[in-house]
């Protein structure tokens, strides 16, 4: 489970910020908190903000820390969790903050987290070289249940006692490669061990995305939609899909599962999903049923039908679903129906962090105050993220109705003089 990661300098994050899990001594809602090692972590965390304040900026620095990490393990391949036929995560381009007069190269990451009753803290600070077109790891470490296993600085690695004398046998370094992935393939023993389940832990438990499919606001044109090979192999679990797609109530009946005759995409794609829709005669009475591909189906039945398949997997087998916009084009009986299935008694081990403008969730029936966060960007264009926890806000206080009102930030501000001239222009016209 995460427990917390840390960016410095990245995208609209100029200063450090944490996203931090760990969860707040309140009495409240205490089947939202989960054990986690020696903390205690909150299931959700619903994340607000207006637009162009930075939200999809924190998600994507969490997908950079991901994809950069992943990619330099030397048999990274198809994640256990790809939507699926995937190979290498693709690489999000990591941008410094650029409005301000004194531009810093560096950007830095950190994670900590629990798995397999371990807590692992991972870390490295990247840096450009502008002249050289290159980017060289400056700071690097890694510490499993609060004992150092490296410590790297420029081109200077110490390790700690307990595995100092495995570690000295692997003094190879590249400035442009994160020492981790050096020991993926040179380690040993329990080094080995340890980098082998940081590596579990990113294919398997740390889920971030930023769109399912791909986008497209005209119904029928060509997207993809990610399905899972447990979706083909695994008819029970195919049932336990088709009831979450009915819970939906978008007229989907069923699925049927058909060998992919497109000769462009057989060789990625070799299964098709269809959804079975009943048809009906004048009398209301069903005649037979009707096979729908799933570009005839809307974006967002078919955003929820990959989120459910990511969504059942992770509270089955446990990790993080982070998304960008969850609430984007469904409805929002359903995306409080995703989070209740993340805050129920049966979610044990996952958790879920998403962005969204859905302001019907934020209530004190719904999350905690250390489960609502805010990224708020201040004239300059730096980007913050605080949650009701750290502004102290009472436990009786109407969170959507004093957000709208201005009390938490995070909302946008016209200017009145500005707003009334547009309104008066254009808004007030018979």
């Amino acid at each position: 489970m995460l427990i917390m990661f840390r960016v410095k300098n990245f995208a609209s994050f100029k200063d450090e910020i944490i996203l931090d899990m760990r969860a707040v001594s309140y009495k409240d809602m205490k089947g939202h908190v989960l054990e986690c090692g020696n903390n205690k972590v909150v299931k959700t965390l619903a994340i607000y903000g207006k637009n162009a304040s930075g939200k999809s900026n924190l998600i994507s620095a969490l997908y950079y820390f991901e994809s950069f990490v992943y990619n330099q393990f030397f048999d990274a391949g198809i994640r256990d969790d790809e939507v699926d036929y995937g190979k290498r995560m693709p690489n999000v381009k990591r941008s410094t903050f650029k409005l301000s007069e004194h531009v810093c190269n560096d950007s830095e990451f950190e994670i900590i987290f629990n798995y397999n009753d371990q807590t692992f803290q991972y870390g490295f600070v990247i840096h450009d070289i502008p002249e050289e077109k290159r980017t060289s790891i400056k700071e690097e470490w890694l510490m499993v249940d609060e004992k150092i296993v490296y410590d790297r600085s420029q081109d200077t690695i110490s390790f700690g006692k307990k595995y100092e004398s495995e570690l000295k046998k692997i003094d190879i370094q590249r400035s442009d490669r994160l020492y981790l992935g050096v020991l993926d393939y040179f380690a040993e023993g329990e080094v080995k061990n340890i980098v082998d389940r940081f590596k579990e832990y990113l294919k398997s438990k740390l889920n971030v995305h930023f769109e399912l499919i791909l986008e497209s606001s005209v119904k029928g044109s060509f997207y993809i939609v990610g399905f899972s090979n447990r979706l083909v192999e695994d008819e029970e679990y195919r049932k336990t899909i088709e009831k979450f797609i009915k819970v939906a109530d978008v007229g989907i009946t069923g699925l049927s599962i058909e060998e992919n005759m497109d000769e462009r995409t057989n060789d990625l794609y070799p299964y098709e999903i269809k959804t079975i829709h009943d048809v009906y005669d004048e009398a209301g009475v069903v005649t037979r049923q009707e096979k729908f591909e799933l570009n005839m189906e809307s974006s967002g039945t078919n955003r929820y039908f990959s989120f459910i398949q990511y969504i059942l997997n992770i509270i089955e087998d446990g990790g993080v679903f982070v998304v960008d916009e969850m609430s984007a084009r469904l409805h929002p009986v359903l995306t409080k129906f995703i989070v209740d299935l993340f805050q129920g008694k049966m979610n044990k081990k996952a958790q879920l962090i998403f962005t969204t403008h859905d302001i019907s969730l934020m209530n004190r029936k719904q999350f905690r105050r250390d489960e609502i966060a805010f990224v708020e960007k201040n004239m300059r264009g730096i980007s913050s993220l605080y949650t009701l926890a750290d502004i102290k806000t009472r436990s009786d206080a109407s969170f959507s109705k004093d957000y709208l009102a201005g009390k938490y930030g995070a909302i946008p501000v016209f200017e009145e003089d500005v707003y009334k001239e547009m309104a008066g222009e254009w808004l007030c016209q018979d």
